[in-house]
């Protein structure tokens, strides 16, 4: 039954209700305090049903309107999605396809049809799937606006360079139910981009900035080396027992990436809060001067990988841990009235991973640095090295 046959039937029960008790006032056998008084209170019962009724009307009224103003807005945006000058793509958390926009089935050079159902990882190079399945994983643990570097398949067709930007949607739960995805070919702007690098800071104006929070592990793409505009990134690995070993510290001005080892197990962690910029591989290949300048970064990588691995040949444990506070001093210092304080706070498991020893070892060793005076600590636990040579 819709709104108005409601309101015309309470109207009619209404004008009933109102001659019945017009009929029960002269009828002399009914007592004059029961059977009036019944219909009375139908009445006002009626009149009741009846504001009830117009009030609906009205309000039906309104949610038609609303009807009508969300469908334009609906359609309105499903054309600003189909005709975006970037490929759009919904997908479940899976990577399914589940909606797919006019530039992107041009990118793919398939039909929206044929996208939809169809999983997003069958346009990825083989070699790179499983790197985008990890980040799928993460994705859906994570809030933050995601960009993936990875090349991409034509259905039929060639490779290209593609930048993913990935965004996660969640549900008032706040359980993730699908991803959003930006696809952009930048396979031209990779091979045409050779512009004079004059300093650092030309490497990352120009480009988005990728921030981690502290303990966060960062994806690495083998397409893509890593410039670190600020912070810490600890890079290590994994023995045979499992335990963490340190290898490398990347500060402000350097570079890392999986590209740039040959390590099965290869972990980049944030320190602290840091700023990265991504350089894509073929970037470097095109452009002498952006790889004349990143040449000596990659150099200062090697050079601290070697000192690390000068560290875990000292015979004695002792001996490791006063390298390695040398290393960190080198690298991470800042000159302070006490002497110098490492700008960021290492736990002394993180220590004892670059030493390839125990914690409970390295807890013992700086003790005794503290009671000799060779070392302190800040109100943040930050180390404080004293006359340390």
């Amino acid at each position: 039954m819709n709104v108005e046959k409601f309101i015309q039937r309470a109207e009619a029960l209404h004008k009933r209700l109102a001659d019945l008790y017009q009929t029960a006032n002269v009828l002399p056998w009914i007592p004059a305090d029961l059977l009036p008084q019944a219909f009375k209170e139908l009445y006002n019962t009626s009149k009741i049903v009846q504001l009830a009724a117009e009030e609906l009307y009205q309000q039906n009224e309104e949610l038609l309107q609303t009807r009508d103003w969300l469908e334009a807005e609906r359609q309105r945006y499903q054309e600003l999605f189909e005709l975006a000058p970037d490929g759009y793509l919904v997908t479940n958390t899976e990577g399914i396809i589940q909606e797919a926009n006019l530039t992107a089935a041009k990118l793919l050079n398939v039909s929206k049809h044929f996208l939809v159902g169809k999983p997003m990882i069958n346009f990825v190079l083989l070699e790179e799937r499983q790197q985008i399945r990890n980040e799928l994983v993460q994705l859906s643990q994570s809030d933050r606006v995601q960009e993936l570097l990875v090349r991409l398949q034509q259905h039929y067709g060639e490779f290209f360079d593609a930048a993913l930007t990935v965004a996660v949607v969640r549900n008032h739960q706040g359980k993730a139910i699908s991803l959003r995805w930006i696809v952009r070919n930048i396979t031209d702007r990779q091979q045409l981009k050779s512009v004079t690098i004059k300093n650092d800071n030309d490497l990352f104006n120009t480009r988005p900035i990728h921030k981690h929070s502290k303990g966060e592990t960062i994806p690495l793409n083998p397409l893509v080396i890593w410039y670190v505009c600020q912070g810490l990134v600890k890079l290590s690995t994994y023995s045979e027992t499992g335990e963490e070993l340190l290898i490398g510290l990347a500060t402000a001005g350097m570079v890392f990436g999986s590209s740039l080892t040959s390590l099965n197990i290869y972990q980049a962690t944030a320190l602290s809060d840091v700023e990265l910029v991504s350089i894509y591989a073929s970037e470097i290949a095109a452009s002498p001067n952006l790889s004349h300048t990143l040449l000596p970064k990659i150099n200062q990588r090697l050079q601290q990988t070697e000192s690390f691995l000068v560290i875990c040949g000292k015979r004695r444990v002792q001996e490791r841990l006063q390298h390695l506070l040398q290393l960190l001093k080198r690298e991470v210092g800042e000159t302070v009235p006490e002497g110098t304080r490492l700008s960021v706070r290492f736990t002394h498991e993180d220590i004892a991973s670059a030493c390839c020893t125990t914690r409970v070892t390295i807890t013992r060793l700086m003790g005794k640095l503290q009671e000799q005076g060779v070392i302190s600590f800040d109100l943040k636990k930050h180390i404080i090295l004293k006359d340390f040579d």
